[in-house]
């Protein structure tokens, strides 16, 4: 039933107007709050045990903070109630264990072939780690250095050779952040870093690249690399921060010799008035 709200009429319009404007936006908020709650999660969420045991892990994920939701991964029609898990709609359901590289590989395409690629990847299907293992299948994690832990490595093997590949790459992880600050300040700054960016975009993905390859020394080694180039490039960019203090000194100078200037000529000019 729809209701009328009456406001006095010793309210000023402004007010009026205001609480109008406020009402609209919370009929909107819950409009799309509806039209993004799919019937999976409507279903599911009314679900107890199993059904419904996806969901607040979802919510939590990086999947869901980036709008990634049931039907993205498992198909099917997110409208559709009667055909939410029609093959015909293209529902994938859950794959199995061998299946789920493939399954998550459809948007992780380059990771999938890493993955693929590494002895975990080899030992597929043979007792090996899946992407679910180290990820989770549903409270996906952003991926940092910390999924690779004592805890989740020493389930299948000893740390030791997992610490080594994690300390090689905590070095090119700071010195990425390092970076990625001083271009934000440039950027700030009014500073062109078009170059920068490139040169910085590209190295973090051959970092990122490293993560599913556990081979050691292939890991020390590509990351003495990357080490390297992001020295090269701090480098150019620690001149650039230069050239500017420079000039911002340089400018602080002129304007100080205009001041002295004007304050001379004032001086001057009331001795001969």
């Amino acid at each position: 039933m729809n209701r009328i709200f009456l406001l006095p009429v010793e309210v000023p319009s402004l007010l009026r107007s205001a609480l109008l404007l406020l009402c609209l936006l919370s009929l909107s908020l819950v409009a799309v709050a509806q039209e993004t709650a799919t019937v999976c999660l409507q279903c599911h969420s009314a679900q107890t045990g199993r059904g419904g045991k996806a969901v607040q892990p979802w919510k939590t994920s990086i999947h869901a903070a980036n709008g990634i939701s049931c039907h993205d991964c498992h198909g099917g029609d997110p409208k559709d109630a009667a055909n939410a898990m029609s093959p015909a709609r293209g529902f994938l359901g859950v794959p199995k264990e061998t299946g789920i590289p493939a399954f998550c590989g459809r948007c992780h395409v380059g990771i999938r072939e890493d993955y693929l690629q590494s002895a975990h990847g080899r030992a597929l299907g043979k007792g090996g780690p899946t992407c679910v293992t180290c990820h989770g299948s549903h409270e996906i994690e952003k991926v940092t250095l910390e999924l690779i832990n004592e805890k989740s490595c020493s389930r299948c093997h000893p740390y030791e050779r997992a610490a080594k590949i994690k300390a090689a790459m905590e070095k090119t992880e700071q010195q990425i952040v390092g970076i990625e600050g001083r271009l934000d300040r440039f950027k700030g700054e009014g500073v062109d870093t078009e170059t920068a960016d490139k040169s910085l975009f590209a190295i973090r993905n051959t970092y990122h690249r490293l993560f599913h390859e556990v081979n050691t020394a292939r890991v020390t080694s590509e990351s003495s690399k990357l080490q390297g180039e992001l020295a090269r490039l701090d480098q150019s960019l620690q001149k650039v921060a230069e050239q500017r203090a420079k000039r911002k000194i340089a400018g602080t100078f002129v304007v100080a010799g205009a001041l002295v200037a004007a304050l001379l000529f004032h001086l001057v000019r009331k001795t001969y008035d």
